[in-house]
């Protein structure tokens, strides 16, 4: 058996696994946590000339004060069809429109809300480990098929192996979900 498709599998599966924390990342990012954070509007659909858009294809975001977002359209014509989008959208955030730029208020989170953010984080970070636990077993059973090929000495290196691999994505996933977590409780 050759070494080159253990590395393949074993880059497949570490490829596989950095796209489980890829989305992870992607979705703890869309979390309100009370500081204003462009980030929450990547999700937000904005429908132009029938076409529908992501929020920086139409407008620029900034961050004029820590609880407050800024959008500037690109079209002024715009502005009603991405305030229409906010108020549908599940933020829960009023905007403010003077015509040219709306003005999004963060309100402080209440201890209630962090508390649930807080288990929704938990619940997302599971979820992406039980990804790399997946990813972990199609790769373990792709060895299991090649372990007649293979010295058992070495086959139990390479499940050691790919063990220590996922333990690293797990940690990572761990590290991220408490960072967020923290984030969320800061007051």
């Amino acid at each position: 058996m050759s070494n080159e498709l253990i590395d393949e599998l074993f880059k497949d599966g570490e490829d596989r696994m950095n796209g489980a924390i890829h989305a992870l990342e992607g979705d703890l990012a869309s979390y309100r946590t009370g500081r204003a954070n462009p980030k929450i509007l990547n999700r937000l659909v904005i429908e132009q000339y029938g076409v529908e858009l992501s929020i920086n294809q139409v407008a620029v975001v900034s961050v004029p004060e820590p609880q407050q977002l800024a959008i500037r359209p690109y079209d002024v014509n715009q502005i009603s069809a991405i305030e229409r989008a906010i108020l549908k959208s599940d933020l829960g955030l009023t905007p403010n429109n003077d015509g040219k730029l709306i003005r999004l208020n963060m309100p402080r989170l209440t201890e209630e809300r962090r508390q649930n953010l807080t288990r929704q984080v938990g619940r997302r970070v599971e979820d992406a480990k039980v990804a790399v636990r997946n990813v972990r077993r199609d790769v373990l059973n792709d060895l299991r098929d090649l372990k007649d090929d293979v010295a058992e000495d070495e086959f139990h290196r390479l499940t050691d192996e790919l063990q220590k691999l996922t333990d690293r994505f797990t940690d990572k996933i761990d590290e991220i979900g408490k960072e967020k977590e923290n984030e969320i409780m800061e007051v």
